[in-house]
């Protein structure tokens, strides 16, 4: 893909995620059910997982579009974030919300995903939130080549989100 069609996509992404983040805890504070009393839906790896996709789309974002205002010498700090925010947290979490929430709603839905939740999250919030943050993540891959850090920097930066999330 261009360089244009590149920032595209990461501009189409960062709107998405950023609708999600707002429109997904307004759903669960409007219907008779209340699904995130009192900022609850902090506590769901699936919602902080939107959370950090629209960070790293609006990163990826702000780096394609200041390497073509500013020249590629000038934003590495930039793409290092970028890369950084990619490798350690953004694809890992994403593959894991994905393979942990399939594998369990395909043994038993109701242990993740209760049956009731269907009234108040419309079938396309579930695939937002669930599925399509793989494919768009698989996409990032192809697209972009990312400069890995070491393994001790990644799992100790990977290890500490966990904890956080714990």
């Amino acid at each position: 893909m261009t360089k244009t069609s590149t920032c595209i996509y990461h501009f189409l992404l960062l709107n998405w995620y950023i609708f999600l983040n707002y429109y997904i805890p307004y759903l669960g504070k409007a219907n008779k059910i209340r699904v995130f009393p009192d900022g609850a839906h902090l506590k769901y790896l699936t919602l902080l997982n939107l959370l950090l996709q629209a960070v790293f789309f609006g990163v990826a974002f702000l780096d394609d579009v200041l390497k073509r205002v500013q020249g590629r010498k000038h934003v590495t700090f930039l793409t290092s974030c970028r890369d950084l925010l990619f490798t350690v947290l953004a694809f890992p979490v994403s593959t894991f919300v994905f393979v942990a929430f399939w594998s369990v709603f395909l043994y038993d839905r109701d242990l993740i995903y209760p049956r009731i939740l269907d009234e108040v999250f419309p079938g396309w919030i579930n695939h937002a939130m669930h599925t399509w943050i793989l494919p768009f993540q698989l996409v990032e891959v192809i697209l972009r080549p990312h400069r890995y850090p070491s393994k001790k920097k990644g799992l100790t930066l990977l290890g500490a989100f966990s904890l956080g999330y714990v």
